[in-house]
């Protein structure tokens, strides 16, 4: 009896070596995954700072609804703007990149009788933007508007052009801006009033885990030649973000709304905007 317990003593304390190896050997399969997992979530909120630069070294096509009701003398008609806005940028040099943002615009616009449907005025932007490792990057350059509204009521039916800048700061969570232009008419259908006209677009994005972010970016703009109580439209208000994947496709999508609280009498008190941005890294 002694002897058999003595070997069973022994073939148990020769298990123990085996049992330890295989319980030491479950967190090294749980941790390459929670590993893969900690990579993703960095890339994707790295991807979602990147994408909220305008001017950053990242190919993207971003497409931006806006929705105006309230529009015209009685209230009742709405605005439906569409901003197909593809953004392409180009390394002239290990210092320089030049990155091109395109919109157009695609409409239904409300008139007299009815609305109008169609595109309006092409309007490229090109951006000279030194390469730097800071916080901060600037971006300066010519934009254009091209007279290819499908109609008249969509466009204003001149040449227009004038320069561009835009300022970002991104640290941390926060990606934060402004992109500014002005734009003269100096060619186009004499029968059309002269174009002289502004916008300023502030953005500040406060990024959140899982992709998700807070975001402000109202899109400011006067008609200098407008009347006086005419020439401003000032938007006020945000929303909501976040950055995910469809199979390996990164797409940042938001949801915003804005109240219009200075704006031409015939124009929407508030503003609805949800936009579509497909992200094509390197």
């Amino acid at each position: 009896m002694t002897r058999f317990l003595s070997a069973l003593i022994c073939a148990t304390l020769l298990q123990l070596p085996a049992a330890a190896e295989s319980a030491a050997a479950e967190p090294a399969a749980v941790e390459p995954q929670a590993v893969k997992e900690g990579v993703q979530e960095a890339q994707t909120e790295a991807l979602a700072t990147e994408a909220q630069n305008p001017i950053s070294n990242l190919v993207s096509v971003p497409f931006q609804y806006n929705l105006t009701p309230g529009i015209g003398p009685n209230e009742d008609q709405t605005q439906s703007l569409l901003n197909i806005q593809p953004v392409v940028p180009f390394s002239l040099s290990p210092d320089l990149t030049l990155v091109t943002r395109t919109i157009l615009p695609v409409l239904s616009q409300p008139t007299a009788t009815d609305n109008q449907n169609g595109i309006g005025d092409l309007n490229p932007s090109f951006f000279f933007v030194p390469k730097g490792r800071g916080a901060w990057t600037f971006g300066l350059g010519p934009t254009l508007v091209l007279p290819t509204a499908s109609d008249s009521s969509l466009g204003r039916g001149k040449w227009s052009a004038g320069p561009a800048a835009v300022a970002v700061y991104s640290k941390g969570p926060w990606v934060a801006g402004a992109l500014v232009n002005n734009i003269w008419s100096f060619a186009g259908n004499s029968d059309r009033s002269s174009v002289s006209a502004f916008l300023l677009q502030p953005f500040i994005n406060f990024n959140l885990p899982h992709g998700w972010y807070l975001v402000t970016s109202p899109i400011i703009t006067a008609n200098w030649r407008a009347t006086s109580g005419d020439q401003w439209i000032l938007p006020v208000g945000g929303g909501v973000g976040r950055l995910f994947r469809i199979g390996k496709q990164p797409i940042n999508a938001s949801l915003q709304a804005y109240a219009n609280v200075v704006k031409p009498d015939l124009f929407g008190d508030v503003t609805i905007r949800a936009q579509v941005q497909f992200l094509f890294p390197k």
